[in-house]
């Protein structure tokens, strides 16, 4: 649920799962939640909005302090999320972030409605999960109706783009079209567990918002995956231009994983980093898993695609989440991204020096000048998980299937918080090994 920042909300510190119901049938095949809202803790409602100065400069460093020492509050998680993942500046007035709030809904709007002109389906309140066209553009007729083709037709004198005898021209349209069932296979898989999903509106709304991404980011498109990533956005910002964009600059974090090629993955990168971690932490284990023909790393390839998902509670991988970013937090994220400029680009050259206003994993990396953009905290807590069974692993992990059942094992048993601070361990370890090395 979207809140302004300035809402008083009440405070309620009862079992976050109350917040993110599970449907009855589902509650035995899902992960316990360890995370609990604290008082004291966990950065509450009271907390953030006393956070803001009466113009709405917000005391980045005292929320960030805040949430890597207990989480966020349910009830704020959507629009502290706003700031973690870049969408606004801290230093911003509540009327500068208002004016950019209108200008991006309207965008997405503009967005919404072009994909509108190229498949109807978008904003209907209704999902796609077959087939809508072929290769070279050709409409697919639905075998479930009467013969007529699953979408209306497209005159030409109604699309943006070439029609010719109602068979789409341009090849970004096809590619784009053709990704539409995909999605929505994927959003009725994703969460099912939550009775939130049994709407379809909401469904639609998940399905909308990777749809009108897909076109977006025409390099990328949709992959597999992005659906978790997206899914608790849509559950947490009520307003669905809003979650967008917050999605939006998750991905510009992330969408590197999901470039592939015809011989490489994107994630591939982090795996290659998580390989040198380990061979500079622990290079016994190293080449145990070398020996087991699993230099490449490939068993970690889940983890790092969509965030631990599987392996924590809906409500855990919320608070990991929020826990990695603001670990992770940057203050000229937001002045990078409004520039457009390069993800190679240092972040520390674009203004904000204050360490204070650095998450505590950054801030060892901009004190020891390193600016490995593959070295993210998520890629240590894979590491820290590995450490953490490597007494397992060395002994009962005879080939790479032992490996994957030995690390499925940790699923619903990690904590966040202490997995979180293992990572920052051993970031602070590899850090020193790599200066003198």
């Amino acid at each position: 649920m979207m809140m302004d920042c300035c809402t008083p909300i009440p405070e309620d510190w009862g079992e976050p799962d109350t917040f993110y119901p599970i449907r009855p049938e589902c509650r035995n095949d899902v992960p316990a939640s360890r995370f609990k809202p604290r008082p004291g803790k966990t950065l509450s409602a009271r907390r953030w909005h006393a956070s803001f100065s009466e113009e709405g400069i917000l005391d980045i460093a005292k929320v960030l302090r805040r949430i890597q020492r207990g989480g966020v509050h349910p009830t704020i998680k959507g629009v502290v999320w706003e700031f973690l993942v870049g969408c606004y500046d801290p230093k911003s007035t509540f009327d500068e972030r208002s004016q950019l709030r209108e200008h991006r809904r309207q965008e997405y709007e503009n967005l919404k409605s072009k994909c509108q002109e190229m498949d109807k389906m978008i904003g209907s309140g209704k999902i796609i999960t077959t087939p809508v066209i072929t290769e070279d553009g050709q409409p697919i007729e639905d075998p479930t109706s009467d013969g007529t083709a699953s979408q209306e037709k497209v005159q030409s004198h109604d699309a943006d783009f070439p029609v010719q005898n109602n068979v789409i021209e341009d090849k970004e349209v096809i590619q784009w079209k053709l990704t539409l069932h995909q999605i929505g296979l994927d959003v009725a898989r994703t969460d099912r567990a939550l009775v939130y999903y049994e709407s379809p509106a909401n469904q639609a709304k998940l399905w909308d918002m990777l749809a009108v991404y897909s076109w977006l980011d025409k390099d990328i498109g949709y992959c597999q995956g992005m659906s978790d990533l997206c899914s608790p956005i849509s559950i947490l910002l009520e307003n669905e231009a809003d979650g967008f964009w917050c999605f939006e600059r998750l991905m510009r974090k992330l969408r590197g994983n999901f470039k592939c090629t015809s011989s490489s993955i994107g994630v591939r990168s982090q795996l290659t980093m998580l390989s040198s971690i380990i061979k500079a932490i622990d290079p016994k284990l190293h080449e145990h898993i070398e020996n087991l023909d699993g230099g490449e790393y490939l068993f970690a390839f889940r983890m790092l695609m969509v965030l631990f998902r599987r392996e924590f509670s809906f409500v855990d991988a919320l608070y990991l989440w929020e826990l990695i970013w603001s670990m992770e937090y940057n203050p000229n994220l937001f002045s990078m991204y409004e520039s457009d400029a390069s993800s190679e680009k240092s972040l520390a050259a674009v203004g904000d020096d204050n360490l204070l206003h650095y998450g505590k994993f950054e801030r060892k990396n901009v004190q020891a000048g390193h600016k490995d953009p593959q070295a993210t905290l998520s890629v240590f807590l894979v590491a820290s998980v590995l450490e953490a069974k490597n007494r397992r692993l060395l002994k009962e992990a005879k080939g790479l299937d032992d490996v994957v059942k030995i690390l499925n094992d940790i699923t619903g048993k990690l904590d966040a918080k202490k997995a979180c601070n293992e990572a920052l361990k051993l970031h602070k370890k590899y850090l020193s090994k790599t200066k003198t090395s």
